[in-house]
This record gives C-alpha cells, structure tokens and sequence, in this order.
C-alpha cells in the first residue's frame, strides 16, 4: 500500500548562448553545494560544453556520472 504524498518537479528550461557561462552557477547553488553531473559519451568533451560547465559549477562539489547509455537507443 502505498502512502499519500504530494510530488511537484518544476523545470527550469534556460535558451541562449550564455547562460551556462553567466547563470549555471547561481541557479544550482540555491539547491546546494553538490552537484551530480550525468553525461553520456565523449561529445560533450569533444565539443568543449564539458569544460564550459566545470568553470561554470567552480566552487561546488561535482561528481561525475559518465557513461549514461541513450534511451531509446537509436540502432
């Protein structure tokens, strides 16, 4: 059986170019120290948004979950 409760997941979606440079930081800081970062492959590292985000989160614990499969996967 299982208990009452009340679940709410807002979602803040942010478009633009700089928002991760200028807004990433704040924006996770207000829940917290510590940050679960979860990637896939290496695009993200080739591409450079890697670094973007770890200049970005500097100051905060980040721990990285690399790896994460696709879902569907599109073979």
């Amino acid at each position: 059986m299982m208990n009452d409760f009340t679940f709410q997941n807002t979602t803040d979606i942010r478009f633009g170019q700089n928002h991760i440079d200028n807004e990433l930081h704040d924006a996770v800081a207000k829940f917290g120290n510590r940050v679960l970062l979860t990637y896939g492959g290496g695009s993200i590292k080739k591409s450079g948004l890697y670094q973007r985000f770890i200049k970005a989160l500097e100051g905060l614990e980040v721990t990285e979950l690399p790896g994460i499969a696709p879902n569907p996967k599109i073979d």
